[in-house]
């Protein structure tokens, strides 16, 4: 079940503290803090939306990441590793691993 708000989820306060690429009611799409990579962000606490808002939210992340790296540079990681229970995927290029320790 998503709840619309959970005040102790680090997601769900949506800080702008990077470079913001888009925001509607469904989702926002912001350079991540960890990795530096675009990240879409659905606007409701739970890890588990609608087809349809899973469809939109790749779309945005989509159309963000073929502007940073090129169609075809880069793939979407939808696992959720330090936030498991808020979705959130990343669009990585293949050489975002080693820029995280520049």
């Amino acid at each position: 079940m998503a709840l619309p708000f959970d005040p102790t989820c680090d997601l769900c306060e949506a800080a702008r503290l990077s470079e913001w690429h888009h925001e509607d009611d469904v989702c926002w799409v912001a350079d991540c803090e960890v990795c530096g990579v675009p990240m879409v962000v659905w606007k409701h606490h739970g890890p588990t939306p609608p087809d349809g808002d899973v469809d939109h939210m790749m779309t945005e992340l989509t159309r963000v990441a073929d502007a940073r790296f090129g169609a075809g540079g880069w793939s979407i990681d939808r696992v959720m590793r330090q936030i498991p229970d808020h979705f959130h995927a990343h669009g990585r290029d293949p050489n975002w691993w080693s820029r995280r320790f520049r």
